[in-house]
Parts: C-alpha cells; structure tokens; sequence
C-alpha cells in the first residue's frame, strides 16, 4: 500500500546524504517526519530546512534505538515507517582492526534489528507498517576492498529478507534500497575506488530518493536506483566464478592504482 499523505515517518542517519533527501521528499509528500542523525548541529539545521523534527542521537544502540523510537512516538502519535539509513564504511582490508568489524555490524546490521523489535508488534497489532533498510549495492554484490562494509550490508540484506518472508502476511511491507554510487561524502572519500563506484553513473541523493518513493506504490523489496545493479546480482547467482573473475579483475586494477 502507497504510503498515504499525513502519515509518519522517522529517518535514520538523516543530517544529509541519502537520509536527508529521503526524508526531504516523504514531507514534500505530505508525511510528517522524524530525523535522526548522531551529528546533533547538522540535523538541526536539515530539520529546519526542510520541516522535520529533529530527534538527535545514535540509531544503533540498543539504548539510543529505544529513545529514538519513544521520541518519535512522542511526537507523530504512531510510527508508520521506518527508514533505516544510517550506516558506515569503515575498515579496509583483511587486517582492518576488530573495532572497524564491531562498528560496522552495530551500525549497518544491529540497528535495524534492534529497531524491528520495537516497531514490528505494534505494526502486527495495527496489521501494517512499512521498514526500508539503505543496503547499498555492496549488499547485494560487494564493495571491492572492504571487507567490513560488504559483510554488513549483505546482512541488512539477508536481515531485511528475513523480515520480510515472516511478516509480509501481518501487512508489513519490508524494502531494500541497493545504489551504487551516490554523490555523497562516502564516495568523495573512497579515493582510487571512487571511479569504479562512479563507472555506471554517480546518482543525486535526491534521484536516489526519488526511486525509492516511486517504489513505495508497489511494494518491491528490491529498490534498484541503479537498474543494471539486478542484471549484476543475477549474474553473481547464476555466473559466479565468471562473476567473481571479473571482480578479482576490477581489484587488480585498483590495486594497481594504490
């Protein structure tokens, strides 16, 4: 079901990037919204902007999911949809330290678990609710180089999978938002990897926004900004050493370059 003019909405890692022009396009809808970003300053001022409500702190923890959702609660009356967009890239290489696998799994894994369990009974109760994870292509594929971030977005995805074969028939609606590059400060920071994330094309946050409200009228679980990000994913499952070979040659390209 679309999701309807004066429903609520609370958006994740929200004081720019795709967040922001998530939650910029759900009130230009209509919708009223939540933005939540651990950059209390930045939040502030894209909560002004662009008429929001500004709710500051960290979406991962056990402890700041919990104040995020009661606020939200607070404020909207009900929690309709939750757009779970925070996420990290830290950590290159086979030797990236355990605090970069921690982080990653707490923040690109952990959060939409944690927030789940406090959203999905009350969704069940009320036989509708709507939870759309930003799992990045790397979730479906990977993210040459980064170990941590394609391991972690694979699991927002299997987890958003998950979700979504156990309660699609309570009414809840589960989405997975897959782009490749995006012209945010993850790509400016992913230095001899930015050409190769870019090789497609390097989307607007604000297009990528765009596809994902367009995919709200029909409920796909798959939310592809980059189309030929599925004739990719269909080749890993069904090519894969051809897959992986021409992955293996992509790295040898960039590792040339460092």
């Amino acid at each position: 079901m679309p999701i309807a003019p004066d429903s609520t909405a609370v958006v994740t890692g929200a004081a720019g990037g795709i967040g922001r022009a998530l939650a910029a396009r759900l009130v230009a809808e209509g919708v009223r919204v939540v933005v939540n970003d651990i950059d209390d300053v930045r939040l502030a001022q894209t909560a002004e902007e662009i008429g929001a409500h500004p709710v500051a702190g960290d979406a991962a923890s056990v402890e700041g999911v919990a104040r995020l959702v009661e606020a939200a609660k607070d404020h909207l009356g009900q929690i309709d949809t939750w757009y779970g967009n925070a996420g990290i890239d830290r950590g290159i290489g086979l030797d990236c330290p355990e605090e970069d696998w921690q982080a990653s799994h707490e923040v690109n894994v952990m959060a939409h678990v944690r927030a789940a369990r406090l959203l999905v009974p009350d969704w069940i109760e009320r036989k509708a609710g709507r939870y759309v994870v930003t799992a990045s292509a790397a979730g479906l594929l990977m993210m040459i180089g980064a170990p941590t971030y394609t391991v972690t977005k694979h699991g927002a995805v299997a987890f958003a999978e998950w979700l979504s074969a156990t309660y699609r028939h309570h009414g809840i609606v589960v989405q997975a938002i897959c782009p490749q590059g995006v012209q945010t400060g993850m790509l400016e920071r992913s230095g001899v990897m930015k050409d190769l994330l870019s090789r497609d094309s390097a989307l607007t946050p604000e297009q990528v926004a765009d596809t994902a409200w367009e995919a709200t009228k029909d409920d796909r679980f798959l939310v592809l900004p980059h189309p030929e990000v599925g004739d990719y994913y269909a080749a890993r499952a069904t090519q894969t050493d051809k897959w992986l070979g021409g992955m293996n040659r992509l790295w040898q390209h960039v590792e040339g370059q460092v």
